[in-house]
């Protein structure tokens, strides 16, 4: 299986900078059986049973992205570095993150952010930083709300910079935990009509949490995919969500993950007989074709990057040759793809 056999050409003015207004006014492709139809986010509940349960990530994603300064004492007098920061995800010991440029610091070194937040560079390793910050719990919360921007991914960020608007925008309307550094993107698409749409067919929903990290943009730079090695993100099924999607599926109903991190966590919690049980730790699953799904039953999920490891997820869900079908309909009918895109609802 090689990376080449997950790609495909996507032109650039098909990757979406701003969401739909509303959310669910969203295009949603619908794939089931041998046909795609083409319909709204809107449109949901009548793809939906009632019984169905939606699965939904409840992450929160933090504003990730800061600008700071470094200050050095040279003999000349003082010599000051502007620093760019991603925050990647919390350590037992503070928080890795990248730097740009990482050659303007040294361990030990202060940045010094907006609002009074600073951090200590306590080592560099492997082109990452840990860092160290004079705040923390809510106090660190707070000040991080107010010195950072939400972390566009790369393929938004390189189009135009983050603004206020995108605090709203790049955020589930159910976010509860904070933790994450990029949007569970999918769950974007719903806000409170869609929402009451569901409840009023009794089409039920429960939450799960995993933290989406950086990696999740990583490149797969191996061609043999099966070697590929993922990245680790940090996720919990409580014993509550696990109870729903049990009786959900005992009672016929069928289990839909909203977008892909909620998949991944719910098939790293299930036993090799689709029963979930509660789980709290690090997942670093790796779905492509060939792998034996045991919980979901279908999917909900924006369109993903060529050659992308989601883009392996949805070809294992799908079939390689059905997901290369999906996405010619989608490239042709001009579908706005990636994290502020359109949506697609996937039934095997």
């Amino acid at each position: 299986m090689k990376l080449d056999d997950f790609d495909f050409h996507l032109p650039e003015g098909l990757i979406a900078t701003r969401p739909a207004r509303p959310r669910s006014s969203a295009r949603m492709l619908v794939a089931q059986g041998d046909g795609i139809a083409d319909q709204r986010v809107s449109d949901l509940p009548d793809f939906l049973r009632p019984g169905d349960l939606l699965v939904l990530n409840d992450t929160r994603v933090i504003p990730a992205r800061l600008t700071g300064t470094r200050t050095r004492t040279t003999p000349q007098g003082e010599a000051v570095a502007r620093i760019e920061i991603t925050l990647l995800e919390p350590a037992a010991t503070g928080w890795r993150a990248l730097a740009k440029p990482l050659r303007k610091l040294r361990a030990g070194e202060v940045i010094a952010f907006p609002g009074g937040l600073s951090a200590q560079v306590a080592g560099i390793e492997d082109g990452e930083l840990m860092l160290h910050f004079d705040a923390t719990g809510d106090a660190f919360e707070a000040a991080l709300d107010r010195a950072g921007q939400m972390p566009l991914p790369p393929y938004i960020a390189a189009l135009r910079p983050p603004d206020e608007q995108d605090r709203t925008d790049y955020q589930t309307v159910w976010a509860a935990r904070p933790g994450a550094v990029a949007a569970p993107t999918a769950s974007l698409h719903f806000d409170a009509p869609l929402l009451d749409a569901l409840a009023a067919k009794s089409i039920g929903t429960t939450h799960v949490t995993l933290h989406v990290g950086a990696g999740t943009f990583l490149p797969v730079k191996v061609q043999d995919v099966t070697t590929h090695r993922m990245h680790a993100e940090w996720g919990e099924v409580t014993a509550q969500a696990a109870d729903a999607i049990n009786a959900a599926r005992a009672a016929g109903g069928r289990i839909i993950p909203v977008g892909t991190t909620a998949l991944r966590l719910i098939e790293s919690a299930a036993a090799p007989d689709g029963s979930v049980t509660p789980f709290a730790a690090e997942t670093d699953i790796f779905i492509y074709p060939g792998y034996r799904f045991r919980v979901a039953d279908g999917l909900m999920t924006n369109f993903h990057l060529p050659r992308s490891t989601l883009l392996m997820l949805v070809s294992a869900l799908m079939g390689q040759d059905r997901i290369q079908k999906i996405y010619r309909h989608a490239v042709e009918t001009q579908y706005r793809f990636f994290s502020y895109g359109d949506a697609s609802l996937l039934f095997p």
